[in-house]
């Protein structure tokens, strides 16, 4: 049977919405692990860079601290960090992820761990456009035990866009592409990430021991008896009219 042009419009306007209808809302992250150990403070080790930028590891040492530390959790500077482990003979990244988090708390007297690995720092160049990319993996780990008390990971980019038309227009998002990627913003794309992994609802970390609303956020960072009563209550099938009238 041939459908009509009406008919198959219309199903091109419902389809989006019935997909829509069959997500589901992300799970939240189960806290119970992370309430139980109740981290106040937290020791940032250098990230293990996993891109082709020499000095991405550097460079985002520089933007972690903030988020953390205004989310309510007391964080060690983290250039003292950085040194107090070359002192210890922990100068390479990678091996300050491989060693055991118990050794490395102690260093400092910390209740938490975080490790952040650099999967994409990088920039890709055509004629008219520039993408800048950054991927970061976060792990934070119980400094007493080492066990994993959240994680997450976060991918943002930035393209510079030009908002003229014709002939202008496109010399001038030309010169945009090609100054984001003969100096690429990298700075601000991590800082977004930091904040993303950060603040997120039911994915971010719960508001610190030093934040107004310490203790206040169980409903937001679930433990995993709400976990679980939450995924039951999305995928619980509303009534059907018929069944409501039974």
């Amino acid at each position: 049977m041939r459908l009509s042009r009406p008919v198959l419009a219309l199903f091109a306007l419902l389809a989006p919405l019935a997909l829509a209808a069959c997500v589901q809302p992300p799970r939240p992250n189960d806290y119970g692990a992370f309430r139980a150990a109740d981290p106040h403070s937290i020791a940032i080790v250098p990230a293990v860079n996993r891109s082709l930028e020499v000095t991405a590891a550097d460079y985002y040492l520089s933007t972690v601290s903030i988020p953390l530390a205004e989310r309510g959790y007391y964080v060690f500077p983290v250039h003292l960090v950085k040194r107090v482990m070359e002192d210890d003979g922990l100068s390479d990244a990678d091996l300050v992820h491989a060693a055991p988090t118990e050794q490395v708390a102690a260093l400092f007297g910390a209740d938490a761990v975080l490790y952040v690995t650099i999967q994409v720092w990088e920039s890709n160049y055509a004629v008219f456009s520039t993408t800048t990319r950054v991927t970061l993996d976060y792990a934070l780990k119980d400094g007493q035990t080492g066990e994993a008390l959240w994680k997450d990971t976060e991918q943002v980019f930035y393209q510079p866009q030009s908002s003229g038309g014709g002939i202008a227009g496109l010399i001038a998002q030309a010169i945009a592409a090609a100054a984001e990627r003969a100096a690429p913003n990298y700075m601000p794309l991590a800082r977004q990430a930091n904040w993303m992994a950060v603040y997120r609802l039911g994915r971010g970390l719960p508001a610190g021991p030093y934040a107004p609303k310490y203790g206040q956020d169980q409903d937001a960072f679930p433990t995993a008896q709400k976990v679980e009563t939450k995924k039951a209550e999305t995928e619980t099938p509303a009534a059907t009219p018929a069944a409501a009238t039974q």
